[in-house]
């Protein structure tokens, strides 16, 4: 029988150390939290300063009373619960669940799931950490009051349903905000001139700048015709040039915030999906050859250190893959924002020579897509400079500076791993010149240009934008947009947030009422107080009793001075059968769907499928989105149902459709590719490809 009692939280957790403990092992999984404050109540005593109310989470009994049977039989149990706050406090409800004392219960913690990492946690098994504990509790017990004490109104002031977060507010109102910034924005008119200039057979072009004094900006037609008219005639002489070179730094190893935001944009991945995934590469997935195995460190870190084993690793790698020039003498150490859990590391893959190509056949296609980004980007973060040769070209042209400049790369470094589309950089060749040199002009093109407003928020804006101003922390990022998002607080499409109706008016309740709640500094000062909690320099209750007497003035106050609010259903022009009215969309557990307004009189209800934009190429009636029962979406006539005795129309596409024909064969275009998006045909054995046409046409 095993004499040790190993407690992790997931399966496939266990699974993976069961590869590195011998038969004096037993490893158990707790499946995540076994206690936690009752859902039906509080769960927090207020008047006997803020005493939380454990209970067992409903469905724990079994696996509480399994673990407590293999404790029993054990003489040593490991605690080996994630090394995060949380981590912490599921190994301290654990001790508390299974009546564990320090003399048959350690703690330990790794921070990747390897054969030395475990081994060596073993052997400095410690105690609980209580201030780490302790700053999980304070999160907790803060949410659980805002959420218990701020839905309930939301509830009776707006609709059932609504929930109010301590962080998601705040998100919320990033979104709001960078809406009314939209609506409110005022374009401004300013203009570029643009010289296309030869120097023997080859052209190139150079931007207006001013004079030789200072810099011109051009914000009207009168402005730019009046240089127009100064240059007009005026030799185009090479007036001065500048020649150098500039390194381009490698990129930083990925916390779980950078993680997030190039697994957004780069690979398409919501941060929940970029989440789940790294969670799967860390426990450790079946690598052919090897049986299961921890692919990467641990993924919830705002630390870019890296072990000096990881360096020494990587280096080796560097060296023998690309060459002594590309790997650096001594480790790079990047600079982290704020306050870090340096205990951490960043991510990165546990054996650097399990490359890409290696694991390709023994992961998913997604997982295989994130931990190329999470190799690629490790490697690249050890490796040498970019090196460019720049250049840099005055031309007079009267009393005017126009400029012009050029990079060409010396040297790859990094950029030989880590290339993706935001690390390109553009090399712009410029012809050999010569100071006093006469250009001759080709053309002067000026262009109008309008200042636009600031973007929405993307998930990577978003979760970049929490970050800098630190809201919540890297692991709640996730959690925190999907409930933005599930309470229909906010719409994404084409990848950006909009406000809804109803988002908007939760949050100028939140602003109006409790703008502490939403207030960006108050809440992260907040995190510096839980920071603190940590560092064991502030009581966790110290934090409690400075929060919640105001708050709950607030909570009295809201409660007489909101009014009931109506928040109206959007109406459609679809027509119900059975009365005539105009039916609305309602939102229920599987999305939206279709009713009657009359309801219940009219119990009239039907599936809301969204428009496509364009006109079925078959019958020309409209293209809806639906989806398979598994999810899938595809593109399908709003007539593909029969009716009346009338055959449906047979039109589907994976792809969305054009509205168009193919010339070559009559069947649908539809368009392809995500990124570089072009016009194909929708038949498998015809090869017609719109861009191609273009192409041969420009020849």
């Amino acid at each position: 029988m095993a004499k040790n009692l190993v407690i992790v939280e997931s399966p496939a957790k266990a699974k993976t150390l069961k590869k590195f403990l011998g038969s004096a092992y037993k490893i158990e999984a707790s499946v995540g939290h076994v206690r936690d404050l009752p859902k039906s109540e509080l769960g927090i005593n207020l008047e006997n300063d803020f005493e939380p109310k454990y209970i067992t989470i409903r469905g724990k009994g079994q696996v509480l009373s399994k673990l407590r049977k293999e404790a029993k039989n054990s003489d040593k149990i490991y605690l080996a619960t994630d090394p995060d706050r949380e981590g912490e406090a599921i190994s301290w409800h654990l001790m508390h669940a299974l009546k564990l004392d320090d003399e048959k219960a350690s703690r330990i913690t790794f921070n990747e799931i390897t054969k030395s990492a475990v081994k060596r946690s073993i052997q400095e098994a410690r105690k609980i950490d209580m201030n780490l504990v302790d700053a999980q509790q304070a999160r907790r017990e803060l949410d659980r009051i805002v959420g218990y004490k701020i839905s309930p109104l939301l509830w009776r002031k707006v609709r059932k349903g609504l929930s109010a977060g301590r962080v998601q507010s705040v998100a919320l109102k990033i979104i709001c905000d960078r809406e009314e910034e939209i609506n409110s924005f005022v374009p401004e008119e300013y203009w570029h001139i643009d010289a296309s200039l030869k120097a023997g057979k080859t052209r190139f072009s150079a931007k207006f700048h001013g004079t030789a004094s200072c810099k011109a900006e051009l914000g009207s037609r009168e402005e730019t015709q009046a240089v127009l008219d100064a240059v007009k005639g005026e030799a185009f002489i090479v007036n001065e040039i500048k020649k150098g070179t500039r390194n381009k730094r490698p990129v930083q190893p990925f916390t779980t915030s950078t993680m997030q935001q190039e697994a957004s944009k780069h690979l398409g991945f919501a941060t929940n999906k970029t989440m789940m995934l790294a969670q799967q590469l860390y426990e450790g997935v079946e690598i052919k050859g090897e049986g299961v195995v921890g692919m990467v460190s641990y993924i919830r870190t705002d630390s870019t250190r890296i072990s000096d084993e990881a360096y020494g690793s990587v280096k080796e790698y560097i060296i023998s893959s690309y060459g002594e020039e590309y790997a650096n003498a001594v480790k790079t150490e990047y600079k982290s924002r704020g306050k870090t859990q340096d205990a951490h590391e960043a991510v990165r893959p546990s054996d650097v020579r399990r490359t890409p190509a290696v694991v390709k056949d023994s992961l998913s296609k997604d997982q295989h897509k994130l931990y190329q980004l999470i190799w690629e980007r490790f490697v690249a973060s050890q490796m040498r400079p970019a090196v460019y040769d720049t250049l840099s070209v005055a031309i007079k042209a009267g009393e005017y500076i126009f400029r012009a400049s050029g990079s060409l790369m010396k040297f790859d470094g990094f950029l030989a791993v880590y290339r993706r589309a935001d690390e390109e950089e553009e090399e712009i060749k410029i012809p050999d010149l010569r100071e006093g040199q006469v250009l001759e002009l080709a053309a002067l093109n000026p262009q109008q240009h309008f200042t636009q407003p600031p973007a929405r928020y993307s998930e990577a804006l978003l979760v970049k934008t929490m970050e800098e101003l630190g809201i919540g922390r890297p692991s709640t990022y996730s959690a925190t947009i999907a409930n933005i998002l599930q309470r229909r607080y906010v719409l994404k499409e084409n990848k950006v947030f909009y406000p809804t109706e109803l988002g908007e008016i939760v949050n100028d309740i939140m602003r109006n009422n409790f703008e502490d709640i939403v207030d960006i500094e108050f809440t992260a000062k907040m995190e510096e107080d839980l920071d603190k909690v940590e560092e064991g320099t502030v009581g966790w209750k110290e934090i409690m009793r400075r929060f919640y007497p105001p708050f709950a003035e607030k909570i009295a106050e809201a409660e007489t001075r909101i009014g009931n609010i109506q928040v109206a259903d959007e109406v459609t022009d679809i027509i119900c059968e059975n009365c005539g009215r105009n039916m609305v969309i309602k939102y229920g557990r599987y999305g939206k769907f279709i009713a009657c307004p009359g309801f219940p009189a009219c119990r009239n209800a039907k599936p809301f499928f969204e428009e496509a934009g364009v006109a079925c190429p078959i019958c020309g009636k409209k293209v809806i989105i639906k989806k398979t029962k598994k999810g899938r979406k595809y593109y399908g006539c709003e007539d593909g149902s029969p009716s009346g005795g009338t055959p449906p129309c047979p039109f589907m596409s994976w792809n969305k459709p054009t509205g168009a024909l193919c010339p070559k064969c009559g069947q649908p275009l539809v368009e392809k590719g995500s990124k570089n998006k072009k016009t194909a045909c929708s038949n498998t054995e015809c090869d017609y490809v719109e861009s191609d046409v273009e192409a041969e046409d420009s020849v």
